[in-house]
């Protein structure tokens, strides 16, 4: 049984997924340090305030609602959210664009009737192959087949 859970434990994806979430709880330390220290203080000069919202606070019936604590952490998230949109998802997106390799075209992709029988055909074909009858080719499924030129 603890054999099982061993290996289970010393798998390589759990070890890389808990490396990454330890990684991903360091970088939204600093993203939010960052938001704290800069962000969240040039929001206060924008709108003329002191910037500082984990202090901002209302009160009903001796109750207090710290809602400036929430409006830090949006903040903190947006931006956490933006940092890794524009720094991690971009990059990996063109890098994955670049080495993937463009799929071949399959001729027996497009399909059409033919039109003596109704029977499904190749559109590339020039003779149905249920009742024998010659049939003219699709010029466009020739052309992306790349057996005819393409025409400008």
């Amino acid at each position: 049984m603890l054999s099982g859970f061993k290996d289970f434990i010393l798998r390589g994806n759990v070890i890389t997924m808990a490396i990454g979430l330890a990684v991903g709880a360091a970088f939204t330390a600093v993203v939010t340090g960052f938001s704290n220290a800069f962000i969240t203080p040039l929001i206060g000069v924008a709108t003329r305030g002191t910037g500082d919202f984990s202090k901002a606070a209302f009160q009903v019936q001796d109750v207090k609602f710290p809602y400036g604590l929430f409006i830090s952490a949006t903040i903190a998230f947006a931006i956490t959210a933006a940092v890794l949109y524009f720094c991690v998802v971009v990059p990996m997106m063109k890098v994955q664009n670049r080495f993937t390799k463009e799929e071949p075209v399959s001729i027996k992709v497009a399909v059409r009737d033919c039109p003596r029988c109704y029977s499904e055909i190749p559109a590339i074909a020039s003779r149905c192959a249920h009742c024998t009858s010659e049939v003219e080719p699709v010029a466009e499924a020739l052309e992306k087949a790349g057996l005819l030129p393409a025409q400008r």
